[in-house]
């Protein structure tokens, strides 16, 4: 009977003793499956990062909270900023530079002798992609044909230069001024008085521009 319960003891021993040494086996290739499936596939086992952090790397991190030298070097790059030339201008006081092909305020412009430049071809009113130029034409006594009225609604004009760029004689422009804001809109409803007169004041400016890009037209 002893001999019998012993023998069933040594076998319970070695069944546990099996099993757990399949389970050992079989646990390093789930695991190694799943971390070549997690690295997507391949059969080499993804590297283990090494979670430990070098002396050096302590050091540095300690040296800046403690030293701070990212405010340090913050407050060194403004300086360094601050001492270079300044990019802005200041305005009204000071103004940038403007190309010659700048599309500001339209005016009218003359010859040299005082007479109208305009012939009242009307190519700029049918040119005008968002109408806002409108002209009536009359002949004169010697046979020329000058226009009586001559709107821009400026509210309307797009400062495609269209306009400038149809007229054969350089009789409408568009001049270098940008500061023709308003209060109303009324004023902004040029007639051919306005235009003129646009002309008159900016007709040195205007004439040196048409004479850089003549090149080009």
């Amino acid at each position: 009977m002893a001999s019998q319960l012993l023998a069933r003891a040594l076998r319970r021993v070695a069944v546990t003793a099996s099993s757990s040494s399949s389970a050992s086996i079989l646990r390093p290739a789930v695991s190694q499956a799943t971390v070549s499936f997690s690295s997507g596939g391949s059969n080499k086992p993804a590297p283990l990062e090494d979670p430990k952090t070098s002396f050096s790397e302590v050091l540095d991190r300690a040296t800046n909270i403690f030293f701070l030298t990212e405010l340090l070097r913050g407050f060194w790059l403004s300086f360094e900023v601050a001492m270079k030339p300044k990019v802005t201008i200041n305005y009204p006081f000071e103004k940038g530079h403007l190309s010659p092909r700048f599309r500001g305020e339209h005016a009218l412009r003359r010859y040299p002798n005082g007479e109208e430049r305009c012939i009242a071809c009307k190519l700029c009113e049918a040119i005008c992609p968002a109408q806002a130029i409108t002209i009536e034409a009359d002949q004169r006594a010697d046979g020329s044909r000058k226009t009586t009225r001559y709107d821009i609604d400026m509210t309307k004009c797009i400062f495609c230069g269209f306009c400038q760029e149809a007229c054969p004689v350089d009789a409408i422009v568009e001049g270098p001024n940008f500061e023709f804001a308003t209060e109303t809109h009324e004023e902004l409803l040029y007639d051919k008085e306005k235009l003129l007169a646009n002309g008159d004041k900016w007709e040195v400016a205007i004439a040196r521009n048409l004479a850089a890009e003549h090149l080009y037209r």
